[in-house]
């Protein structure tokens, strides 16, 4: 022991302890104590929204956002621990805080006070009415008057289902996902699919789709929710977005898009804008 203390006695030089100085700091920073032990996983929730984000045939998650999301987790310093789940489910689990955050759309209603969302915006997202060639186009909302709209189980559509929930003049019927409701649209159980572009155009591939056609209702801007029940949801929303955009400037990832309201076909009601 004495002679240990005696190496490092006055006499040691003072650029030797410069040495062992920097050497050690080397030794701590190199230990396997890394940034993914410490700050351990994101828990991110998931759904059916093809080609964004979806579950494969292999039961992983896949999709545009999917990869995109694990890349900019992973460049925050975190683990990636996606989880599937129905839309009504995400929203109960960002609410009670079981998942981090979800890649979804801005303005959901219902998660107003609930939710922190990123303040980057990768992509707007469409939603659409469908119809068949032979339904007159959607150029105004009052056109769902005395008509029967399908709708997704599950999907809020930004709230704007609250509001045709409220309407004495529409019918609703429900479509568990997004083929049914094409299916159920071609066998004339209603009159349009309220729906969003990208999943639909997806799955646009059967000869007698050829007959379904589109008008545009609004577009929303897509965006990571992060859960108000989980004390590092503002840290989160800062890391993520500071690690998309070293990306974006790496040429790792798409351009920022810029938040505006959008389009809304008119009629569309205010309140849920």
């Amino acid at each position: 022991m004495r002679r240990l203390w005696n190496s490092f006695s006055p006499s040691l030089s003072v650029a030797r302890l410069a040495i062992v100085f920097v050497w050690l700091t080397v030794v701590v920073l190199a230990s396997p104590v890394q940034a993914d032990s410490v700050r351990g996983s994101v828990r991110i929730a998931y759904t059916e929204f093809p080609p964004i984000e979806f579950q494969n045939e292999k039961g992983e998650p896949a999709g545009l956002f999917v990869e995109l999301t694990r890349k900019v987790v992973e460049e925050a310093g975190y683990d990636a621990e996606f989880i599937y789940l129905p839309v009504s489910r995400i929203y109960l689990y960002l609410k009670n805080g079981t998942v981090d955050l979800w890649l979804g759309l801005s303005g959901v209603p219902s998660l107003e006070k609930e939710v922190l969302e990123s303040w980057v915006n990768v992509f707007p997202v469409q939603m659409s009415a469908w119809h068949l060639e032979t339904t007159e186009p959607l150029t105004h909302l009052d056109q769902l008057n005395n008509r029967t709209v399908i709708v997704i189980g599950g999907y809020t559509y930004g709230g704007l289902l609250s509001w045709l929930e409220a309407s004495s003049r529409i019918r609703l019927t429900e479509a568990p996902n997004h083929r049914a409701a094409i299916d159920m649209l071609k066998l004339k159980r209603g009159d349009y699919v309220l729906d969003y572009r990208e999943p639909v155009q997806k799955i646009l591939i059967q000869p007698s789709d050829r007959r379904v056609r589109e008008s545009k209702i609004r577009t929303r801007n897509s965006a990571w929710l992060f859960s108000l029940a989980s004390p590092r949801a503002a840290l989160l929303r800062d890391e993520l977005d500071d690690a998309y955009l070293r990306m974006v400037n790496r040429g790792e990832a798409p351009p920022v898009q810029d938040v505006t309201p959008g389009f809304f076909i008119p009629g569309f009601p205010r309140a849920h804008r």
